[in-house]
C-alpha cells in the first residue's frame, strides 16, 4: 500500500509550515521557506524534528513559524461496500 495512505489511516494529516527566517549575513532581509509533510496534530513531532535540524545545521535564524494542518482521511470515512461496479 501507499505510505501516505497508511499514514493518513493512522491519524496523520497534511501539515504545512511557513517558516520565516533571515540569514545571519543579511539580517534585514526576511525570507520564507515552506515545509510540508504528514504529521500528528497537536504535537507535530515531524515539524519539531525539522525545526531542531534547522537550528543545528542551517546558518539562518528563525523569525516565525505559521502552521496549517488538515486531516485528509479519517477512519470514519471508510466503509465496507458490497457489490461490483462494471465499467465499459
Amino acid at each position: 500500500m501507499n505510505r501516505d495512505l497508511l499514514m493518513q489511516l493512522d491519524g496523520y494529516g497534511l501539515t504545512t509550515a511557513e517558516i520565516h527566517y533571515y540569514r545571519l549575513d543579511y539580517p534585514t532581509v526576511l525570507q520564507l521557506y515552506v515545509w510540508q509533510d504528514y504529521d500528528l496534530a497537536p504535537r507535530f513531532p515531524a515539524l519539531h524534528g525539522f525545526l531542531d535540524h534547522w537550528r543545528r545545521e542551517i546558518e539562518a535564524a528563525l523569525h516565525s513559524v505559521s502552521v496549517a494542518h488538515q486531516h485528509l482521511i479519517g477512519p470514519t470515512e471508510w466503509r465496507a461496500v458490497d457489490g461490483v461496479i462494471s465499467l465499459h
